[in-house]
């Protein structure tokens, strides 16, 4: 990972404009399922990975948590995200997720939206997150899925009329970089395989709670596009709990 290609200017002002950038979590097609795998947030120590503009930590915090740390690898998402943030109980800090530190069991909580995919190897990761939370803690997190990822291009397969015919699929079982052209720019993340995201996160001392390939949120269904993503899933959502 530690490639950062959100403190570009033309692609940090690109995504600023996306509906999920400037409405937040009501329109995030899958908010409507990665919340039922939340935990109860009152009195709890929260650590979001990834936290880009802050969403989920000001979620957490209006639901009563105790601190909620955001850490991320772009000073212009953490800038924005601080513009946004008035809670005392909020704090962000830049850091890849590979670099986090902290002291063992300090957290209860630990989430990461969309993020996980940048990351080439999940297993020392997701053992410092398992470090990081006390025994019983729960660890939520959103990534894309390994269907969407497989491939690489990140584009449907069109015909002369630009109409979607079908999502390409291959390599699926070769995991590791992929290429992906997004918001004017080539974006490197990392192919996982579905075996790989959960044994990992097994491996690493954590009980499998909950999987869920979430479908669109039926209200967003007339938003240009959505229909489609009925088709193959974007998202994988697990919910993990510290042994």
């Amino acid at each position: 990972m530690k490639e950062n290609h959100y403190d570009n200017e033309t692609f940090f002002e690109a995504y600023s404009r996306f509906p999920r950038s400037v409405e937040g979590l009501r329109a995030a097609g899958e908010w409507h399922e990665l919340k039922k795998l939340l935990p109860d947030f009152t009195d709890k120590r929260v650590l979001d990975l990834g936290c880009g503009f802050g969403w989920h930590c000001r979620y957490a915090a209006e639901q009563g948590a105790r601190s909620v740390l955001g850490t991320d690898l772009s000073e212009k998402m953490l800038e924005r995200a601080r513009e946004m943030t008035q809670d005392p109980r909020i704090t962000y800090r830049r850091a890849a997720m590979e670099d986090l530190e902290g002291e063992a069991g300090s957290f209860d909580v630990a989430l990461s939206s969309l993020a996980l995919h940048y990351v080439d190897d999940l297993r020392p990761v997701f053992q410092k997150v398992h470090d990081l939370l006390v025994p019983g803690g729960v660890f939520v997190f959103s990534c894309e899925h390994p269907i969407f990822t497989a491939e690489g291009s990140q584009d449907w397969y069109c015909d002369g009329n630009g109409r979607p015919l079908h999502w390409p699929v291959d390599r699926y079982f070769t995991e590791g970089k992929r290429t992906a052209h997004f918001l004017g720019c080539e974006v490197v993340k990392y192919h996982h395989t579905l075996t790989d995201w959960l044994n990992t996160l097994l491996e690493t001392g954590f009980a499998l709670e909950r999987v869920v390939e979430p479908r669109p949120d039926p209200a967003l269904m007339d938003v240009p596009g959505m229909a489609d993503e009925l088709r193959r899933p974007m998202m994988l959502l697990v919910r993990g709990r510290r042994i």
